[in-house]
């Protein structure tokens, strides 16, 4: 499987990030969109299905990233418009 560059990754981690602060899957269609478009490109980029292990696979690549069992951390609930992806 190809990885992506660190620096793309660290890029779409941090978009997803201010899409969900900002609450983009409950606001404007094109900020929902957005959203959605970020949720999908993280889960190529990491060989995942769905946006919640994207994102975690995605930490564990970055620069820095330390390894520790997350499986405790309980998943957020997933904004409308961010569907499972396989």
């Amino acid at each position: 499987m190809l990885l992506a560059h660190p620096a793309v990754l660290t890029d779409l981690v941090r978009q997803y990030e201010t899409l969900s602060t900002l609450d983009a899957a409950g606001g404007r269609p094109d900020a929902r969109r957005r959203m959605a478009d970020i949720a999908y490109s993280l889960c190529v980029a990491t060989g995942t299905g769905d946006v919640d292990a994207a994102l975690v696979a995605a930490r564990h690549r970055l620069p820095g990233a330390r390894v520790h069992d997350d499986s405790l951390i309980r998943a957020r609930p997933r904004p409308s418009g961010v569907r499972h992806h396989r």
